[in-house]
């Protein structure tokens, strides 16, 4: 019988991961690095699944094995191939019959094969964990700002040698304002985002501060996890500015391709009561018009200054003007610099 094994970190850097479950569940999320090979299709699961329910195991399992019998080669030459010569891994939803078959069909292709314990639950189980009470491991440096300030561009810019970037909405595929989604759809899962998260935080090295821009408790449809929120509220904070004329052309720059308007439009129609009737009425005239700096303008000064940071109930530890990048990075590295000498 394959070996067992719990999970560990390292097993993400040695060895080929393999995901036997269906193409759906690897879809809402999966082990980074893991690589999916299912023993059944999305709707074969569902087949065996009330099969089990209403005839009981055995017959589940036989129809099972009708299903996938004729496909053993082949799955096992695609485990191989990936592997490249590597460990393998192997894991379903409980570390249950799935990946099991899966690594008995490799031991006797030749190919031994360990099976996760407790599979894909067990490692969902430590992610949670992980953020009930999230202890980073470096530094977190909180960068704020009003909208259309750069923030985004301004952090994804900076020097990797010195600072752990993780740009929390990439991961979640949101800009996390009213407009966030324009240009993007949010497919990501929760489960999926804070398994990326997760990841971010694993491979961040110990030895520089993590940058990560301000957020609220949601990107959109999707929750920072755990303490993670409260975390970065503890954090050293960065307040960023610019002038209202580099917010207007910035922000304009990320709306302006016509093929937004109708995304604008719904996003728009979200804001109407905050807007006002009269605000609302102005900025949709510029928005049938496609004046898009105009709107940008509209937007800035007429719903996310008066409420995004409206109350800011803390000191920044710096502020830095993002009117020029590359000077705004010179000037984070001196502040940092000083902070580590005078903590």
């Amino acid at each position: 019988m394959p070996e067992k094994i719990s999970f560990t970190q390292t097993l993400l850097d040695t060895h080929c991961i393999i995901d036997a479950r269906t193409p759906l569940e690897f879809a809402e999320d999966h082990l980074p690095g893991a690589v999916n090979v299912p023993i059944l299709t999305n709707e074969e699961r569902v087949e065996v699944g009330t099969l089990y329910k209403q005839e009981g195991p055995r017959k589940a399992r036989m129809r099972g094995l009708e299903l996938t019998c004729g496909r053993f080669a082949a799955m096992v030459h695609d485990v191989i191939a990936h592997a490249a010569g590597r460990p393998v891994l192997v894991y379903c939803w409980r570390g249950g019959l799935r990946s099991l078959s899966m690594a008995i069909l490799l031991e006797m292709s030749g190919y031994p094969a360990v099976q996760l314990r407790g599979g894909y639950r067990a490692f969902r189980n430590q992610v949670c964990a992980s953020f009930e009470a999230f202890t980073p491991p470096a530094p977190l440096i909180v960068i704020h700002g009003m909208t259309g300030t750069g923030k985004t561009t301004f952090i994804n810019g900076l020097d990797r040698e010195q600072w752990t970037v993780i740009d929390l909405e990439s991961l979640a595929g949101h800009r996390g304002s009213a407009f966030g989604e324009v240009g993007l759809v949010q497919h990501i899962s929760q489960k999926r985002f804070d398994t990326l998260l997760w990841d971010a935080f694993r491979k961040a090295p110990c030895d520089r501060p993590i940058i990560l821009e301000g957020e609220s408790q949601r990107i959109g449809k999707i929750s920072l996890p755990g303490t993670f929120y409260e975390t970065m509220a503890d954090a050293c904070k960065v307040w960023c500015h610019a002038s209202l004329e580099t917010r207007v052309h910035r922000l304009a720059g990320e709306y302006a391709c016509v093929e937004y308007r109708e995304a604008m439009a719904i996003a728009l129609d979200r804001i109407k009561k905050k807007l006002g009737g009269v605000r609302y009425a102005e900025i949709k005239t510029l928005l049938d018009n496609w004046d898009v700096e105009g709107i940008a303008r509209g937007l800035v000064e007429h719903y996310y200054d008066r409420l995004y940071y409206k109350n800011r109930p803390w000191t920044p530890d710096v502020e830095i003007d993002l009117e020029d990048f590359g000077k705004a990075g010179q000037r984070l590295a001196e502040f940092w610099s000083e902070r580590q000498r005078h903590p």
